[in-house]
């Protein structure tokens, strides 16, 4: 089950947003962790998913980035669903889960410029990433010996490397500081004003202004 706040009401055969999910069911094993949930999103857009533990927030966007398939309705990008071609949907999204997926023996500038590589982006931009969210100092430490907020910032300095149309977050403000929440809004903000859509999940509020919410019930 679920609750829509801030959306047109309308269906998916209504209204064909950007990205879109329609009667969306998940289950993990025999439980069926929710049901008839629906999202409409324009460029711009921002969804806070909120919730309980256990109600779906991490499935759901797991859903959102093709890594999970639903067991009912459909998601779907420009009017094509994303079962159709995963590889694109993947190639224009960042999701960042709950792990921090950094390599431990490698230092902070080292992890990022792996990523940079792997996106095909320029390596003179890990330098302004590790600047945006305060992590220039820790360029050359190893992340094994980073503090959980350190490495959480050094997980999120991956968004500041590049613009894509869709983010998928999964508690980005775990662990982080104020100042570093301050941050991570700013490039919530960026993003949304070029036109990237935002969906993450928090137990508490982000300072997002104007975001839709959908609220998970357990």
């Amino acid at each position: 089950m679920s609750a829509f706040a801030g959306g047109s009401g309308m269906t998916f055969g209504e209204c064909m947003a950007l990205f879109q999910g329609d009667a969306l069911g998940c289950r993990r094993g025999e439980a069926l962790i929710f049901e008839a949930v629906d999202f409409a999103l324009e460029p711009g857009d921002a969804l806070w998913l909120s919730g309980p533990n256990g109600s779906g927030k991490s499935s759901l966007l797991r859903l959102m980035a093709g890594l999970l398939a639903p067991v009912e309705g459909t998601i779907a990008w420009d009017g094509a669903a994303i079962a159709e071609d995963r590889e694109s949907h993947r190639a224009r999204l960042r999701y960042l889960g709950h792990l921090d997926a950094l390599k431990t023996h490698l230092t902070v500038r080292e992890n990022l410029a792996f990523w940079a590589e792997y996106w095909g982006i320029a390596a003179d931009a890990v330098a302004s990433a590790l600047t945006r969210l305060g992590i220039a100092h820790l360029a050359d430490a190893p992340a094994r010996q980073l503090s959980a907020g350190q490495r959480r910032r050094t997980a999120l300095a991956r968004l500041a490397l590049g613009a894509v149309p869709l983010w998928l977050l999964d508690e980005p403000s775990a662990a982080l500081d104020s100042d570093a929440i301050e941050r991570l809004t700013a490039l919530i903000a960026e993003a949304r004003a070029a036109g990237s859509i935002v969906v993450f999940s928090s137990h508490d509020t982000l300072p997002v202004p104007g975001m839709k919410q959908l609220a998970l019930v357990a």
